[in-house]
């Protein structure tokens, strides 16, 4: 009709709404609560993933531990500052790794299942309120699952780490001779794409499992497909930004590497919170039918 407002694209809708709860809720400050625990959480995360890998060497062999370790730490690389890799990341995975067998039967280590799920309950707290469940869950139920789901990320790390780690120097030797040099270059090329692939994927599980009112698997996939380019971007731009200030001869003296990790973890938080706002967003603008416990609905509360 002539004068009729239009309605907004639906892409704009949900650019609009995920804009608006990302400030109405306090993105920023989530992903800071975030940062402080998987900062605080990363020694116990380490603890438990060493202490059992330790064990595990009798399917990947002896060196499993230490190739697993130098993966982190090259993959870290990538990440996080020079300085940040050297004052902490590399001291302190070099530590654990010489403690973690001995401390895998301890109350210590069964006190850090505590400390290192607080991360992972801050993110299921994080994605239940971007759509609007968090009052569906008690928060005895809700600490429970960021529990369940830390021991699930360490079962899994103990077969995945390993496979990352040593898979290509154990199946490149099976390959014949003449075809090795080729095959080489195709783990080469693969290799990111894959570790990225994987995370993708794992990521799109968990939004899924921490809703109670849980949508299709696949509404999971624009959000962790947006964490990915969002941590991609604030990793390389704080990659460059401290190159820039190492440049100019400013310096945060002994708290340039305290720092530089403390920003890594952010921007994987505000990756990880971003992407449940815009599955959210999604969700709001375009419904998705929702099912808790094998029941199937069409609406949660606050949606």
């Amino acid at each position: 009709m002539p004068g009729a407002a239009r309605e907004p694209r639906p892409a704009r809708r949900v650019i609009t709404r995920l804009l608006r709860r990302a400030w109405d809720d306090d993105v920023l400050g989530q992903s800071a609560s975030a940062a402080f625990w998987q900062t605080l959480s990363l020694p116990p995360l380490l603890l438990g993933l060493f202490g059992l890998l330790g064990y595990a060497e009798r399917w990947f062999g002896p060196d499993t531990v230490v190739a697993v370790q130098e993966w982190i730490i090259r993959i870290s690389g990538g990440v996080f500052s020079r300085n940040a890799m050297d004052q902490i990341i590399i001291p302190t995975v070099a530590e654990i790794l010489t403690t973690a067998r001995g401390e895998v039967v301890s109350i210590g280590f069964v006190l850090s299942f505590w400390s290192g799920s607080s991360a992972m309950a801050t993110f299921v707290d994080a994605i239940t309120r971007a759509h609007d469940q968090y009052p569906v869950r008690s928060w005895v139920w809700q600490r429970t699952l960021g529990i369940l789901l830390y021991l699930a990320g360490l079962a899994v790390g103990i077969v995945l780490l390993p496979v990352a780690a040593l898979g290509p120097d154990r199946l490149l030797p099976l390959v014949p001779d003449a075809v090795e040099p080729a095959a080489r270059d195709v783990v080469n090329v693969l290799y990111l794409p894959v570790v990225v692939v994987v995370l993708v994927l794992a990521l799109t599980t968990l939004y899924k499992i921490a809703l109670p009112f849980k949508p299709p698997w696949s509404r999971g996939l624009p959000g962790a497909v947006l964490a990915a380019v969002v941590f991609l971007v604030g990793a390389t731009g704080l990659r460059l930004y401290l190159d820039w200030i190492t440049g100019t001869g400013y310096t945060y003296g002994a708290l340039a590497a305290p720092i530089a990790f403390l920003l890594g973890m952010y921007f994987i938080a505000l990756a990880v919170i971003l992407g449940a706002y815009l599955n959210a967003s999604i969700q709001t603008v375009r419904p998705a039918p929702l099912r808790r416990r094998g029941r199937r609905g069409t609406t949660a509360p606050g949606v």
